[in-house]
């Protein structure tokens, strides 16, 4: 027998023959995952890989020179300088008596500290030496003690170092302490580069240096026993002497000015106007 479907069930046959079809095409559009670039994707991981050693390496150099730089500061500012400073200071009022080459040490007149007090004002106004980045709350108790004792010792070297240009008495002194005072009194109100005023000082302990040791050591007459006798070889002599009351050194006392002179002046080009932060843990080193 032959069966005759209704319009209804052939309808619901094609419904049910599609509905896999349909389900499958609706899963196929369903996509679950990151779309990656596997070619891209190593190359950049390998790139970043390669590149972050060289970074570092990079980083560590760059601390290494940091460090060895604020070391050598260190070093320079807290040891190299006390030592010059001091060695001026020793030096400074260093004579050598002629005849029988006899060690002197002549202790600075009151003038020579009032001098020195001017002075450090006068670094301070142009900016040579700045407070605020020698002493500040920032910094440990140590740092702040080390930089005092280097300004200790500038002080003491810059009073030695005029106790070492001015003549020890008599008119030839109050002449040139006279020039130092309207000198720097004047340099107070003047503009200065840390640079100038240093050669400033330059070229003003280099006159002072040769008229004390130059023209006045030579106007000074030889030592002898006999009075007749120095007034028959050097009369001229004598009479300045006596006029000007010059004391008689060595001539060996000019070199040793001299150099301690230098040794000050290299030590004010050494100084720095401010100190460094990671110089504090230098110095716990020390």
């Amino acid at each position: 027998m032959s069966t005759v479907q209704s319009p209804e069930s052939k309808v619901k046959e094609e419904t049910v023959l599609l509905e896999p079809s349909d389900r499958e095409v609706e899963d196929l559009s369903v996509v679950d995952g990151e779309i990656m670039e596997v070619v891209d994707g190593d190359k950049s991981v390998s790139k970043t890989e390669n590149q972050r050693p060289k970074t570092e390496i990079i980083n560590k150099e760059q601390k290494t020179k940091d460090d060895e730089r604020i070391r050598q500061s260190a070093v320079r500012h807290y040891i190299l300088l006390p030592i010059i400073f001091l060695s001026v200071a020793l030096l400074g009022g260093l004579r050598i008596e002629a005849g029988n080459s006899a060690f002197l040490f002549l202790k600075p007149a009151l003038v020579c500290l009032i001098f020195a007090s001017v002075l450090l004002v006068l670094f301070f106004r142009a900016d040579l030496i700045r407070l605020d980045g020698w002493f500040s709350e920032n910094f440990s108790t140590l740092k702040n003690l080390a930089n005092a004792g280097v300004l200790l010792a500038l002080f003491a070297a810059s009073t030695q170092i005029f106790n070492s240009l001015l003549p020890e008495r008599g008119l030839p002194f109050w002449t040139i302490a006279f020039c130092f005072f309207w000198t720097l009194w004047n340099n107070l109100f003047a503009e200065f580069h840390p640079k100038k005023l240093v050669k400033s000082l330059g070229g003003m302990f280099a006159l002072a240096f040769a008229v004390k040791y130059l023209v006045l050591a030579n106007l000074t007459a030889p030592p002898s026993d006999s009075l007749w006798q120095r007034i028959t070889e050097s009369p001229t002599q004598e009479a300045f002497t006596w006029l000007l009351d010059l004391p008689r050194f060595a001539a060996a006392t000019g070199y040793i000015q001299f150099f301690t002179l230098v040794f000050y002046l290299i030590g004010l080009f050494l100084l720095k106007p401010e100190t460094r932060d990671g110089e504090s843990s230098i110095i716990n080193r020390i």
